[in-house]
């Protein structure tokens, strides 16, 4: 027991360090001052998305970037997506919306979408957002800007996120928990280890000569988190690449409640740990189960330094993602519950195959 609760606290000081090297290092989309005229492909997958796309769509407009293309894929929507774009595409002729084609075997559904969007795209960039995104001016430039100067082929952002409910609060911050509590953002470019690789699919910003070169999407057509994947195949293949955060840049609420929220991120949380039900189990052990143990075996001056390094850490984060840190201090007990039952959950659904989103079986190859 004692051994496992050194064990405990020894991970708790390594990602206290990779918290603070991010929280130094302000892994961060900046503001660059530079303009560009580059023709940039904007392309959405959007299935059933009528309620959340037009905001989207509209933040696109009041940005201030202009040679730009708008293409949305109707991924065979069963509510009036489709006809949502098609408004705005009849307004403003840089928008466009297609129909997606059947969903071929051995595909997931936003791969797909994302390689179709892909070949009907014609600018020099190809910038991959979410149906739920919302954009600010500035955007694009700062995005151009990292691309041209740093010679890169893909930047990723991921983006501050909307809450507005309990449920919300309770799981959407684990995004960034896991995230900046364990990986050193800032490898993700200045190390060519693939395993330093992180990526959101919310926002992914592509030099469009080297995709189509690559069709990063055909390539990982079978993967969950095919964001991440493609980062390594990116870093495999000798691209540069980075991961940022979005710095107010970029906006989504993902969820409405908890119970989307746990169906959202099970669905991808054991995938996260190369689908390894050990780590994961590992995982859980030293930040949950651990801190329980240690406050009930430990005397109450031994936990001063867990206790600070967990406050100061979650501190960092919320500043960092852009989150309220008295939400995220108050509720980390709640959020390592839900944390607890997102992967219990995450578990189940891999093990049953039993995964599945928007109507369609979830089945990774």
């Amino acid at each position: 027991m004692i051994i496992f609760l050194y064990a405990v606290l020894v991970f708790l000081v390594l990602r206290f360090s990779v918290t603070v090297f991010n929280f130094v290092s302000n892994p961060k989309l900046g503001r660059y001052g530079r303009h560009y005229d580059d023709p940039v492909s904007i392309l959405i997958p959007a299935r059933n998305e009528a309620g959340r796309i037009g905001i989207l769509l509209q933040s696109i407009l009041d940005q201030d970037y202009e040679n730009y293309e708008v293409i949305v894929l109707d991924d065979d929507s069963s509510d009036d997506t489709y006809a949502v774009c098609e408004a705005f595409a009849q307004a403003d002729n840089r928008f466009h919306v297609l129909r997606g084609q059947s969903l071929p075997d051995g595909w997931l559904g936003k791969n797909f979408a994302c390689f179709q969007l892909a070949e009907k795209a014609s600018g020099s960039a190809f910038l991959f957002l979410d149906a739920d995104d919302r954009v600010s001016s500035g955007l694009i430039n700062n995005l151009l800007f990292r691309l041209k100067t740093y010679n890169l082929t893909l930047i990723s952002l991921f983006t501050n996120q909307i809450m507005r409910s309990l449920g919300e609060y309770c799981a959407v911050p684990l995004m960034h928990f896991l995230l900046l509590n364990l990986l050193p953002l800032r490898l993700v470019r200045l190390s060519r280890n693939p395993a330093f690789s992180a990526a959101s699919g919310q926002c992914m910003f592509f030099d469009a000569a080297v995709y189509r070169k690559q069709q990063w999407h055909e390539q990982v057509r079978s993967k969950v988190v095919e964001d991440i994947e493609i980062m390594k195949l990116v870093k495999t293949n000798g691209y540069q690449a980075e991961a940022l955060l979005a710095n107010g840049f970029v906006h989504c609420r993902m969820y409405g409640d908890f119970s989307s929220s746990a169906d959202g991120f099970s669905k991808n949380l054991l995938a996260g740990f190369g689908n390894n039900i050990f780590i994961l189990l590992l995982y859980l052990a030293l930040v949950i189960a651990g801190p329980v143990l240690m406050a009930i075996e430990f005397d109450i001056r031994l936990l001063i330094l867990p206790a600070v390094l967990i406050i100061f850490s979650r501190m960092m984060i919320a500043y960092l993602s852009g989150q309220k840190v008295l939400y995220n201090l108050l509720l980390h007990p709640l959020q390592m519950c839900a944390f607890l039952f997102i992967a219990i959950l995450s578990i189940k659904k891999h093990l049953f195959k039993t995964s599945t989103w928007k109507g369609r079986t979830i089945r990774s190859i």
